[in-house]
């Protein structure tokens, strides 16, 4: 059943548009890092390395195991896990921009042979059943219009025994003023919601992870960055859309950990 009222075509367009910023001024990532404290100096490249890693973990990933990406972006995590984990990933994006500069980035590391990338809806996997070893989806259902159609996909893509990761921002209670950070986006829910949605696909939730790190130390980290290269953007997209852009980001960390917290689910298909 059809739960909200975007589109998969505005939802493309989105991130269509906003890959530009995150390949030349984020390193290619457009989801959150991890960093210990005030004091610790990582990149964001680094903090984003170590936040999928977090993720993947839960899932006990082996060298040449099959993995979906589902929301895979411009592919830096899909390579990243790769590289470390010696894994064959699969990454789907519906923003056709998004996949073919995935693809470029694949090429040029010399990975092309483990990463690919492809335009697809994680509500309609063009992949048979039992198909994926494990699956990650990292910051990417909060756009499902349909979560129970989507982690159903999920489901039936999994290999009996396989399990998927989910990473998102959640709610620390239903009491929580958190709000949708896009129009084409779910409000946050809390973990516990996330729970039932899963076990209502027929997973097996494993693990549960609620990190105040991830939320309350990468709005800094990102807004910091952002002023750092504000007048490079300036001179791309124009003040107005810089400033723009700033104010979002602000209003995305504005609440604290006692509101928004991260979440990291592993479920698996018996």
């Amino acid at each position: 059943m059809r739960e909200l009222n975007w589109t998969l075509a505005e939802v493309a367009e989105l991130y269509d548009g906003a890959s530009q910023l995150a390949e030349k001024y984020f390193y290619g990532y457009e989801r959150l890092g991890y960093w210990y404290d005030d004091s610790d100096d990582a990149s964001l490249e680094e903090g984003a390395k170590r936040l999928t890693r977090k993720v993947v973990d839960t899932l006990g990933l082996r060298g040449g195991e099959n993995l979906l990406d589902a929301g895979c972006g411009l592919g830096a995590a899909a390579i990243h896990i790769v590289g470390e984990y010696g894994a064959q990933v699969t990454g789907v994006t519906i923003s056709p921009v998004e996949a073919e500069k995935a693809q470029t980035r694949a090429s040029e590391l010399g990975v092309s042979d483990q990463a690919r990338f492809e335009v697809a809806d994680y509500h309609a996997l063009p992949f048979p059943e039992n198909h994926f070893d494990a699956a990650v989806a990292i910051e990417s259902l909060f756009h499902a219009f349909d979560l129970e159609k989507a982690l159903l996909e999920l489901h039936r893509v999994l290999r009996p025994g396989g399990c998927v990761a989910v990473a998102e921002m959640a709610k620390t209670s239903d009491a929580s003023q958190a709000k949708k950070a896009f129009p084409q986006a779910r409000e946050p829910m809390t973990t516990e919601s996330w729970i039932k949605e899963f076990e209502s696909a027929g997973f097996v939730v494993e693990e549960r992870i609620q990190s105040r790190r991830a939320y309350a130390n990468t709005g800094k980290r990102h807004i910091d960055h952002y002023d750092k290269v504000s007048h490079l953007l300036v001179e791309e997209y124009g003040e107005e859309m810089t400033v723009a852009i700033r104010q979002g980001m602000q209003e995305a960390f504005q609440l604290g950990p006692d509101h928004l917290t991260y979440m990291i689910l592993c479920a698996r298909k018996q």
